[in-house]
């Protein structure tokens, strides 16, 4: 099983190169969309960035398509829908927007490739994912009355910091006895953070906790998350970039006048 990994990203290469070898697939890799069309022979499955140097992503995409019927995954920094319905009506086989999990990764290349073999007629004839690479699942519990309601083990009930509050259990962000309406990962970012209010929260850490400790691809979508919140706390000072390391909750020193908000 021959994999072509088209990506610019030195980096980012490396680690799926590694990681597909990990689990039984050879992996070849070129760094422009012109590269990629010069060696699909031989490829039976195209993990496809959609930022390349030379060529838009989905240009190659739909070129590919019309020489080729091999399996295409795209990759992309974007979760747009344009970007998603423009690279399946290209011929993608799927869209993966990172970061994502190793493991789900897996999971989607899997599924494509028994979808294309049952196209063409014949059995799959890659290798299939080692169940004992997979993460072990842990025996199932009867859950604490907390984790019941929908509240993560260790986890206050009620996290605040001056006038901001938030209520674990009914998912209630509150500020200024006004409550603001958050995305699901917004308000587990918003947890960590108001857990340790100060305290500097590493970006990879936050990535770790909030979306997967798998996650693979830049930490990009965790800074427009931050912008988000920002915006809707109305002042960029609750949330403060320390440059390098991550991010911390500070209260502003001037709630009211003075304030941007």
């Amino acid at each position: 099983m021959n994999v072509l990994v088209v990506e610019d990203d030195d980096g980012m290469a490396e680690a799926l190169q590694q990681m597909l070898g990990q689990h039984g697939y050879d992996t070849r890799r070129t760094g422009t969309g012109g590269e990629a069309l010069a060696s699909l022979s031989g490829a039976t499955l195209v993990l496809l960035d959609l930022s390349l140097p030379d060529l838009a992503g989905h240009e190659v995409c739909r070129r590919i398509r019309e020489n080729s019927h091999v399996p295409i995954v795209v990759l992309s920094g974007s979760d747009h829908e344009l970007d998603r319905v423009t690279a399946l009506y290209a011929g993608a086989d799927d869209f993966v927007p990172k970061p994502f999990s190793r493991y789900e990764l897996l999971a989607r290349i899997e599924a494509v490739l028994r979808r294309s073999a049952c196209r063409c007629g014949r059995p799959q004839d890659g290798p299939a994912a080692d169940p004992a690479s997979l993460p072990v699942q842990e025996p199932r519990r009867r859950p604490a009355p907390q984790e019941a309601a929908g509240e993560p083990a260790g986890v206050q009930e009620r996290l605040s910091a001056g006038p901001l509050w938030l209520d674990a259990r009914t998912r209630r962000v509150v500020l200024d006895d006004e409550e603001i309406h958050v995305t699901r990962k917004e308000f587990d970012l918003l947890t960590m953070l108001l857990e340790e209010p100060g305290a500097v929260m590493q970006r990879e850490d936050i990535m770790a906790r909030v979306w997967d400790e798998n996650w693979f691809g830049s930490t990009r979508t965790l800074d427009v998350h931050v912008g988000s919140l920002r915006g809707k706390l109305g002042s960029t000072r609750w949330i403060e970039t320390v440059r390098g390391v991550g991010y911390r909750l500070t209260v502003p020193t001037a709630l009211g006048a003075g304030c941007e908000r």
